[in-house]
């Protein structure tokens, strides 16, 4: 006899699936401008910045004063994920989420429209400083709401796979950063893109505002958190006479109940922040001068390999999900450890396409490790603090692997060798080898499971 339900259970599931895909490309779309943006402050602190708003510096001076300003997004991100992370674990994922992208694109907008040292004087530099913070600080916060937005919101057996499109935002925002300049500059002259054309791309941040008013408006938080949230409801009903015990903030109960696994968390990102900046960062230096590459020639390999590097995320990240996230991750972290001794020599030979090679098999094996990473995370940890504690994991990690990675990839290339650089890498990929072998299998573990 035919299920009379089934009709009625094949509509839930088809509404469910059409939902999961809206919050999913939301979640990129949100997360690929916000990473657009802080990628695209790193492009315009080489080319512009150093001009516009450090003028009477020397030039040596001026642009090690612009790459600091560029330093202070790191500084402010794990200070963003303690925020956003105590506020995402007490009002919900998608109102801590939207909070988060209006801050970035309110801050890259103001960027754009900001006057320069010449008009202004030291207040400019000052100013540039401070929306450059903001934008850490917003980049500290979106990570843990993008991710838990679709990791929280779906199928057990998926969230590897959905969780790649909140991933997915960096190597797509390296693309569009990437493409803003090389686009805007092939367009106008060099002197109207050096006073105003650098401003365009800035300013079409104004998106980011528009996704996250979308996101408020369209999408409900996560199925983890509400159900959290009954529970606790439930709790108070039922409890309404006792005395209420003390609520500590997310953050310090996420320190005091997970300490190892923080650290642990942060230990597996550092051989993909490491890695990763010295692939699209530190390399596009390292191949014009000592390849003889052009910068364009260089950047365009970094565009190639950044598109190459979004469907094997997902790839891998739907192998997570039937066979654990560890193995694919120490396989990753191992082989990322080998290549590090493959790609200076293939770009040494000054051949475009084994340049691509080279860094694109870097990435690739990156995949193996950041496409996963969202729904390792969220397994991690408990609902009521799983904001706080992968947030701060990652942005622990970003800052220890990402913030200083190129300044000591050319500190250990000038003054040593570039076999140094491949030494670095390798070591940072040995210890989140060891951080990920430290931790339990996640892949079969509850989201709804509280303590």
């Amino acid at each position: 006899m035919e299920n009379p339900d089934s009709p009625k259970q094949e509509i839930e599931e088809d509404n469910l699936k059409s939902n999961m895909r809206k919050v999913a490309l939301t979640a990129l779309a949100g997360t690929s401008i916000e990473w657009y943006d802080f990628f695209l402050y790193g492009a315009a602190a080489a080319l512009i910045f150093p001009t516009a708003f450090f003028g009477e510096a020397t030039p040596t001076m001026a642009l090690t004063l612009s790459l600091l300003t560029f330093a202070a997004g790191f500084v402010a991100r794990p200070i963003g994920g303690v925020i956003f992370g105590h506020f995402g674990d007490r009002i919900g994922r998608k109102r801590t989420l939207v909070v988060a992208l209006m801050l970035m694109g309110v801050s890259s907008t103001l960027i754009g429209l900001l006057p320069t040292y010449a008009m202004i004087g030291v207040a400019a530099p000052i100013l540039l400083t401070l929306l450059r913070f903001a934008q850490g600080l917003a980049i500290g916060g979106q990570w843990g709401g993008a991710m838990l937005l679709v990791t929280e919101n779906a199928p057990d057996d998926k969230r590897g796979y959905y969780g790649a499109y909140a991933q997915a935002g960096a190597p797509v925002g390296v693309i569009l950063a990437n493409l803003a300049f090389i686009i805007i500059s092939a367009l106008v002259s060099e002197e109207f893109f050096n006073t105003w054309g650098w401003r365009i791309p800035f300013l079409a941040s104004t998106v980011l505002i528009g996704i996250s008013m979308y996101i408020q408006l369209n999408l409900e938080d996560t199925r983890a958190f509400k159900e959290l949230e009954a529970l606790k409801q439930k709790r108070q009903e039922n409890e309404a006479d006792a005395p209420q015990p003390v609520v500590r903030s997310p953050v310090l109960e996420a320190i005091r109940k997970y300490p190892k696994r923080i650290a642990l968390a942060a230990g597996a990102f550092l051989s993909i922040q490491v890695t990763f900046y010295i692939l699209i960062a530190f390399l596009l230096a390292y191949g014009v001068t000592s390849a003889e590459m052009s910068r364009d020639d260089m950047l365009v390999a970094v565009l190639i390999a950044s598109a190459l590097m979004i469907p094997t995320q997902f790839l891998f990240s739907a192998y997570s999900d039937r066979h654990g996230r560890r193995g694919i991750f120490m396989l990753g972290a191992a082989l990322t450890a080998a290549w590090a001794f493959v790609v200076f020599p293939l770009v040494d030979t000054g051949n475009f396409w084994l340049i691509v090679l080279a860094i694109t098999v870097g990435l690739l094996f990156l995949g193996m490790m950041y496409g996963p990473q969202a729904a390792f995370f969220t397994e991690l940890f408990s609902t009521e603090v799983r904001y706080s504690g992968a947030s701060l994991g990652y942005q622990l990690g970003a800052i220890l692997g990402g913030a200083f990675a190129p300044a000591i990839a050319v500190k250990l290339w000038i003054e040593y060798d570039i076999l140094w650089v491949s030494v670095y890498i390798a070591f940072a990929s040995a210890l989140t080898l060891l951080s990920v072998k430290a931790l339990t299998e996640t892949y079969k573990s509850s989201l709804t499971d509280t303590e």
